[in-house]
């Protein structure tokens, strides 16, 4: 099982250990160096957690909720088209009410989607978080 350490301040994913040694990897950059046991601290969070910590959170956050194709393709229409109108999602997109607006949920409590008023309507955009995970998404560098 591996596990989560911190060796000189940083956090790394031990990868396999010695009497002596252990080798460990940089969750960003994936740089592999060995270090003294005696100087590493066993972390309570779970490797795939550090190693997810790679990613930007912004782009994390619009990834647990773009489960399927419609919900990605409505995160980047708010992206491209800014907040809309609940009554034109409603005529534009294939959604039932009752799925719209769980989705809508589902990303407001993600924090990538927030309430606004769209031309005295009620409606929704994107929240800075969810339009810097898209951005990042759409250009990776």
């Amino acid at each position: 099982m591996t596990q989560s350490v911190r060796y000189d301040g940083d956090v790394y994913v031990l990868v396999k250990e010695s009497a002596e040694s252990s080798l460990v990897r940089n969750p960003d950059t994936g740089e592999e160096t060995y270090v003294p046991n005696d100087e590493l601290e066993a972390l309570d969070s779970p490797a795939l957690e550090t190693r997810a910590a790679a990613v930007p959170e912004s782009v994390r956050a619009v990834l647990r909720v773009a489960h399927d194709d419609r919900s990605l393709g409505l995160l980047l229409d708010l992206h491209e088209n800014g907040p809309r109108p609940v009554r034109d999602m409603l005529t534009d997109y294939s959604f039932c009410e009752s799925d719209l607006l769980g989705l809508l949920t589902e990303c407001r409590a993600a924090g990538v989607v927030e309430e606004a008023t769209v031309a005295g309507e009620p409606g929704y955009g994107l929240t800075s978080t969810g339009d810097r995970g898209v951005a990042k998404l759409l250009n990776p560098r």
